[in-house]
């Protein structure tokens, strides 16, 4: 399978929950989707609020032919600036996390192991005012080999089942 065919088969699985963009996104991204959340606790009425916590997360999906370790390197410094150009910290802010897919028919060996040590991490003031966390996760459209780094492995279920929809495709 194509790395577009695999990303429109992703994006589908993100539509329900996440705002997914086609058009008006930094190039050099293929696609990329954004999920915002406010909890709000309270006691007794809706005008007594105790505590609210905002959550937020930028994914980037990246498509091409070949990847290799200059390429990885680029887009994810990309992603992380992207991703954070609109953090508003404050004492409701908890969490803006970035992630960034890479959907490639050939991936070289050691993008692999370069997108597995990747690591980013920002704390506003102190982590009173919440984190930014990222998360990357590559996938070989060719092989169906795939890594991602510490924050991304979660991500890894997501891509087993597109997997296994693809091996099931082709029988």
């Amino acid at each position: 399978m194509k790395a577009a065919e695999t990303l429109e088969t992703l994006l589908r699985s993100y539509v329900r929950y996440y705002d997914v963009k086609r058009e008006d996104v930094q190039p050099p991204f293929s696609a990329a989707a954004e999920f915002h959340s406010c909890e709000k606790g309270y006691f007794l009425t809706k005008r007594a609020v105790i505590s609210e916590a905002e959550s937020h997360e930028y994914i980037f999906f990246y498509a091409t032919e070949h990847l290799d370790v200059h390429e990885a390197i680029e887009l994810s410094k990309l992603a992380w600036h992207e991703g954070l150009k609109d953090v508003e910290p404050n004492s409701t802010h908890k969490n803006t996390d970035v992630a960034l897919v890479y959907l490639a028919e050939h991936v070289d060996p050691e993008a692999f192991k370069v997108i597995k040590k990747l690591h980013y991490y920002k704390g506003y003031r102190g982590g009173l005012h919440g984190f930014s966390h990222f998360r990357t996760i590559v996938f070989e459209t060719s092989s169906g080999k795939m890594a991602a780094n510490r924050m991304g492995c979660h991500m890894k279920k997501l891509f087993g089942n597109i997997k296994k929809n693809i091996e099931g495709s082709k029988n």
